[in-house]
């Protein structure tokens, strides 16, 4: 796929080298959270303490987040390791998109969300795409998200699970304008994302915190779109939930395109197919 993905130092290899499903579900390796550095001793105490708790709050934040990376559940790993297998499939597929954008099919977001979609319930996954939408308010923005939502029913627990998937995980953090330590939580983030909606939940929570320190040390202002509220209604707002037609897949012939004809000219039209006869009408 054109998209980029991070590879992180797991496999050794390049991005060239390393297939579409390798890269986005690849595990995590160990990180030292403790980067030792020497205090500058011109320093007052002012900023030794600024410090201390700048580098305090971001191992918090990295250690939190392995925590809730390397933990998982029997209903969330089958469904990781479907959605593994799909993708895999789709890497190597030839697809044509189905919404009509001039781009490649691999390239839309729309039609891998679709596609991904009905492949998984082909597998017997209760898996929809769903569309949140919010309106502007005195806290946040209006803005519209698309993901997909695998549900389970535990019949020992009468509940029912819910496993989101999200196709770009780690792009809805990123920040060019990110420090070191904000890019370094950024890198444990994988690129697709499936998981129960309270790990989800979780994640966002500490990337937000992450984001909102880092503008503030960085003495900028931070957006409207990467406040928690704003992160949060993406996945977690009011949503609509539905399934769509799947993506066509190429075969070995082209694909003829559709003949496009206004009313003026659709009786000439008719006139080259054999055996169908019928009247001209004037056109006033």
């Amino acid at each position: 796929m054109a998209k980029e993905f991070f590879t992180g130092s797991a496999t050794g290899r390049s991005s060239d080298e390393v297939s579409l499903a390798d890269i986005v579900f690849e595990s995590w390796d160990s990180f030292d959270s403790n980067k030792d550095g020497d205090v500058d001793e011109n320093n007052n105490e002012n900023d030794d303490s600024s410090s201390e708790k700048s580098k305090a709050f971001w191992e918090e934040k990295d250690q939190l987040l392995k925590g809730i990376l390397c933990r998982t559940s029997s209903c969330e790993k089958k469904v990781r390791e479907a959605t593994k297998e799909v993708v895999r499939e789709m890497d190597n597929s030839e697809m044509v998109c189905s919404c009509r954008r001039q781009v490649v099919a691999k390239s839309c977001r729309n039609c891998m969300l679709k596609e991904l979609c009905d492949r998984l319930l082909n597998l017997g996954y209760n898996c929809a795409i769903c569309k949140s939408k919010w309106r502007s308010s005195s806290e946040i923005i209006s803005g519209e998200h698309s993901y997909l939502e695998v549900r389970e029913d535990l019949s020992k627990r009468k509940s029912e699970v819910k496993v989101v998937i999200e196709m770009s995980f780690r792009g809805e953090f990123e920040m060019a304008c990110g420090n070191e330590e904000y890019k370094e939580l950024i890198k444990r983030l994988p690129e697709v994302f499936v998981g129960k909606a309270e790990r989800l939940r979780a994640l966002v929570k500490i990337m937000c915190s992450a984001a909102k320190r880092c503008m503030k040390e960085k003495k900028m202002h931070i957006g409207p779109w990467r406040k928690h509220k704003y992160m949060e209604a993406k996945w977690f707002g009011t949503c609509e939930r539905s399934t769509m037609e799947p993506l066509l897949l190429m075969n070995s012939a082209t694909r003829q395109p559709k003949y496009k004809a206004s009313m003026l000219t659709f009786d000439l039209l008719l006139d080259n197919i054999q055996g169908l006869h019928c009247t001209t009408v004037e056109v006033v």
